[in-house]
Formats: C-alpha cells, structure tokens, sequence
C-alpha cells in the first residue's frame, strides 16, 4: 500500500490524528521519552491545523493543492518511527513513588 494514501486519510478525516497521539501520550506515561512527548504534540497539532484546511479556514479556497503536506507528513512520519524505536529501545520508567 502506497504511504500517501495512507497517511491522506488523515486528510478526509482530520479527527483520526487524535488516535496516533493518544497512543503516544499513553506511552510517554509509561517510557518518558522527548521524542516521544514530541511526536504526541506533532499530532495534537496537525488535528487542528488539518481541521482548519477541511473546513477551509486556512486556506483561501484552493485547498486541493496541498504542497505543505510535502513538509507535514514526512515530518509526522519521522517523529512517529522515532518514537516507536525509543519505546521499542527502552523498557518502561519505574513508578514515581
């Protein structure tokens, strides 16, 4: 399957990036990683931001041209397999007493 139909779901239906994110700060709790926290908050604010294009408040009224994906989806994708490697690479922090 093609990456860019993929993640171009994600352009249909901007409220499915609140699913990737919430994995994640699920396991910021348990591994307290950065680049983990940060791949969250990557997603948390491509939810909105994809929102705002969908309802074509952000964009003048061609949106179907959509260059800033170029930079946006690359991005998300590297800062989600960072984030699946540094959890993968490191066992879970102990219990804050």
């Amino acid at each position: 399957m093609d990456i860019g139909v993929l993640l171009g779901i994600f352009v249909g239906y901007p409220w499915l990036a609140i699913a990737p994110a919430a994995l994640l700060v699920l396991a910021w709790f348990t591994h307290r990683h950065a680049i983990v926290i940060a791949a969250a908050l990557a997603w948390l604010a491509y939810f909105p931001y994809e929102l705002g294009m969908k309802l074509r408040l952000l964009c003048s009224g061609e949106c179907n041209i959509r260059v800033d994906l170029l930079l946006v989806y690359p991005l998300l994708l590297f800062l989600t397999i960072a984030a699946v490697v540094a959890i993968v690479r490191r066992r879970p922090a102990p219990p804050r007493a």
